[in-house]
């Protein structure tokens, strides 16, 4: 698909796009603001698109795609100037303020984890991907995804305040 892409078929590139937007999505999402999310998505695809001739191995891909992702992001808040701890970016459709002060405060918490963690759980639970997804879209190994995943679930714990026990019943019940 990318040596396709890569020689200019346009259907190819749109198949990379399906397959890699909501790892690309939670990368940035990791870093910037909600609201700016989906405009930062197109603009790594575009220059994704436009770098593409430059990507020696086609494998490397997956990696290269989302090194661009976290780049861009970074660029976005260094441009704009704002620390993503001072964002308040929950989309307002949520069902309800409750709600919406909930998700405001898991973000808070996911953004406040180190990049591993924090980019993992973040495609796991906002985009929705597997762990074996996680793994060949990022490039890490399977069992790096799990200790990933296992840790960072422990550290956002801590942070809000939830305990074993509490884990243990939601479990049970």
């Amino acid at each position: 698909m990318v040596i396709a892409a890569r020689a200019g078929d346009r259907l190819a590139f749109a198949e990379l796009y399906r397959r890699f937007s909501r790892a690309v999505h939670g990368v940035i999402l990791a870093r910037a603001p909600f609201r700016d999310a989906a405009d930062l998505v197109q603009d790594v695809f575009a220059l994704a698109l436009a770098r593409l001739p430059q990507l020696a191995q086609a494998e490397a891909f997956p990696g290269w795609l989302l090194a661009i992702a976290r780049n861009r992001a970074i660029d976005h808040l260094r441009v704009k100037k704002l620390p993503i701890e001072d964002v308040d970016d929950v989309p307002s459709e949520t069902s309800g303020v409750r709600a919406s002060i909930e998700v405001q405060r898991v973000l808070t918490a996911l953004r406040a984890l180190p990049d591993a963690y924090r980019e993992t759980l973040i495609l796991r639970l906002v985009e929705g991907l597997t762990g074996p997804e996680i793994a060949a879209q990022t490039g890490l190994a399977p069992g790096s995804v799990r200790v990933n995943l296992h840790r960072g679930m422990k550290l956002l714990r801590e942070k809000l305040g939830i305990t074993d026990e509490e884990v243990s019943d939601e479990r049970v019940g």
